[in-house]
């Protein structure tokens, strides 16, 4: 039986390039060889794409770009093609593809930009589709829908680019509204990126110039004090989740610059929660990814906060895959292996094509 031809497309131009690198070399070095052959897609930091026929340990140490074997490649939209086009010595060839495992982490990667441009290819491609990306991706698309289908998250305004000539009046409004302390954030962000924290009304202001420089709308949210959960959320028509997981760590901001660093690893499995408020973790998690039409994975971050409400922070899309981030770790807790993901997740992917195209 012909193996299932399988592109996995990582790197990127945002600021988790380096996450997007061992999290691909993880993933490769764990696709069941016997059922899919994998081609490499890398996308370095200035946006060149590269067909790359090297070994996975060259995608963790970042010297994969550097291989003599590269060669530039380009994703062809055209349908009739259903693959990439990889141009060598003058002269372009056309490998085909069956299913697509996007790993891009943050912007141009996890906001549905590559899930647009695979719709247009007819490549069918693992995990959410470009809507559920972008709406996970956007913080004030998340609260909105959120909102809409009541599940609680943290009191919160938006503010965008109409309101830059008019900050401190709306920064006022919003002080008066949510109260001290606030987080600031871009809407569009797939790390702490341009996130502060801000106490009083000046620091408000500088928060949210500070956030304006990453992306050009602003989220602003009531500072929540409580416990950070963690739940693990896998499947298409029936997804399920995993057991709760609850980081313990300091205040210390996650670095995706700090490869060495995993952000599982200050999760403790299971959390401390009395059975009934594990329960509602998981269902909550489970309703909020069919609330955002989630597929495939995702990773769904709580606050439990100090008066004992659950409150959602935030949805990943393209979580980490290495073998200690968080979505893994909850996931082998659950009883199943990273390879065993992998398998059952792009298999889904092929399964469903259909409904998708």
């Amino acid at each position: 039986m012909a193996k299932i031809k399988t592109a996995v497309i990582f790197g990127g131009t945002s600021q988790e390039h380096e996450l997007s690198l061992a999290t691909a070399a993880e993933v490769i070095r764990n696709i069941p060889t016997d059922t899919y052959e994998v081609i490499a897609v890398g996308i370095t930091r200035k946006g060149r794409w590269l067909y790359f026929p090297g070994d996975a340990d060259e995608i963790a140490d970042g010297t994969w770009e550097t291989n003599p074997d590269c060669t530039s490649a380009i994703l062809s939209p055209d349908p009739l093609h259903r693959g990439i086009i990889i141009m060598e010595n003058g002269e372009a060839s056309i490998r085909r593809i069956d299913v697509v495992l996007p790993l891009l982490q943050g912007k141009k990667g996890a906001d549905g930009t590559i899930q647009g441009l695979l719709n247009m290819a007819g490549i069918p491609y693992a995990g959410c589709s470009l809507l559920s990306s972008a709406s996970c991706m956007d913080k004030s698309h998340t609260h909105m829908i959120m909102d809409d289908y009541g599940i609680k998250t943290a009191p919160w305004k938006l503010l965008t680019q109409r309101d830059i000539n008019n900050i401190d009046d709306k920064c006022l409004e919003i002080s008066k509204a949510i109260g001290f302390p606030m987080a600031v954030k871009p809407a569009n962000s797939g790390c702490s990126a341009g996130t502060s924290t801000a106490n009083d009304f000046e620091e408000l202001v500088a928060a949210v110039k500070f956030a304006f420089s990453n992306d050009n709308k602003v989220v602003v949210e009531k500072y929540i004090s409580g416990r950070k959960l963690e739940v693990a959320v896998f499947g298409y028509d029936q997804p399920f989740a995993s057991n709760v997981g609850e980081i313990i760590s300091t205040n210390a901001k996650y670095d995706p610059t700090e490869v060495r660093k995993s952000s599982g690893d200050d999760l403790v499995i299971p959390a401390d929660l009395s059975a009934e408020t594990a329960e509602y973790v998981r269902e909550t998690a489970i309703k909020a990814f069919k609330a955002m039409n989630c597929k495939g994975i995702a990773r769904i971050d709580f606050f439990l906060a100090d008066d004992g409400s659950l409150l959602l922070n935030k949805i990943g899309t393209a979580p980490g895959m290495r073998e200690n981030s968080v979505y893994p770790k909850l996931m082998k807790e659950y009883g199943m292996e990273l390879s065993e993901v992998i398998d059952m997740l792009l298999e889904a992917a092929v399964e469903n094509a259909d409904k998708s195209y």
